[in-house]
């Protein structure tokens, strides 16, 4: 193939850890009727990604390496299909296209349904857009859509600091809760600033003694770690919901739950371009802030696997792309 059918990429060859990502070329995407073609400018990086790229996550979705990794996207419209009429070559778009099967996000261009996108904030660049679009739907689906949390309600946020948290804390905060997020004691004064009413050190104090009566509780630790799903069942009034986005609801934790009188629901995001044209909104009038750890070349983005792995960032980790 010439040079204009290819693209610059980000390729994985085999399951395993980082070092199994490394530069390449690859086909350059056409869009099908009803689809566009977006000239990615950042991508970002999530659990997920390096989840499925050692062979958990969404691996089995993906089919056999070679692949190429990523779902969130901030770029330009560069080429519309038969039958795209809310979008146009030029615009400045975001969007989580296609999850949970492949969208190749780690490239110069994808491709994917218009309606997986919508315009991007106004206010902030491509890199910043980018840490947006999986993160903030899925607080935005379990806030809104499975939890239907209301003004006047407590939600407990856990991981309150990372990617998918300080999105949560922010949107329960506009739905008009009372936000209790947990995360180490360095970060508490600025998920305060983020509107957290109550900040829990999870290092220090088991959060089930210092929290309870809540109608909502987003765990984005899972069961895996410390038992924290069945724990959290502990700090629920009864009728409330347990959202469990790593591990799920297990059939034992459903037991438990129903037990006590709650809900145990486990939750995979989808594209949503009406909601995040919602959240662009948000984030225009300053009522949502987005959270960048760390801002990294394409062609590092095994280095950002790795420092995702870690464990320890507050926000998300991007990949630029191009100017």
């Amino acid at each position: 193939m010439s040079s204009e059918e290819t693209m610059r990429a980000v390729v994985q060859d085999a399951l395993g850890g980082p070092e199994v990502l490394h530069p390449g070329r690859v086909a350059k995407p056409s869009p099908l009727p009803t689809e566009i073609q977006v000239e990615v400018h950042a991508a970002g990086v999530n659990p997920v990604d390096w989840k499925s790229r050692a062979d958990g996550g969404v691996a089995g979705l993906l089919g056999e390496p070679p692949f190429v990794l990523g779902w969130d996207v901030s770029g330009v419209v560069s080429e519309v299909g038969f039958g795209v009429h809310t979008l146009k070559v030029g615009d400045e778009v975001y969007g989580m296209p296609w999850f949970p099967r492949p969208a190749g996000a780690y490239a110069e261009y994808v491709t994917a349904p218009s309606r997986h996108f919508a315009l991007k904030p106004r206010s902030i660049d491509h890199d910043r857009a980018a840490a947006v679009p999986l993160a903030a739907l899925t607080a935005w689906q379990i806030l809104v859509d499975t939890a239907h949390v209301e003004k006047g309600q407590r939600v407990l946020v856990h991981a309150a600091a990372g990617g998918v948290g300080h999105f949560a804390v922010q949107i329960a905060k506009h739905l008009g809760a009372y936000v209790i997020g947990t995360a180490s004691a360095a970060k508490h004064d600025w998920l305060r600033a983020l509107g957290a009413d109550e900040v829990v050190d999870y290092t220090s104090v088991r959060f089930e003694d210092a929290v309870s009566d809540v109608d909502a509780v987003i765990d984005l630790v899972g069961d895996e770690v410390d038992a924290t799903s069945t724990r959290s069942l502990a700090t629920l009034r009864r009728g409330g919901i347990l959202v469990a986005v790593p591990s799920g609801a297990s059939p034992d934790l459903a037991e438990r739950a129903a037990a006590r009188g709650v809900r145990a629901n486990a939750f995979l995001v989808e594209p949503d371009g009406p909601a995040l044209a919602r959240i662009a909104e948000l984030i225009d009038l300053g009522a949502i802030r987005v959270e960048v750890a760390d801002v990294l070349p394409l062609d590092s983005a095994a280095e950002a696997h790795r420092r995702g792995e870690q464990g320890r960032t507050q926000g998300k980790i991007v990949l630029h792309v191009r100017d």
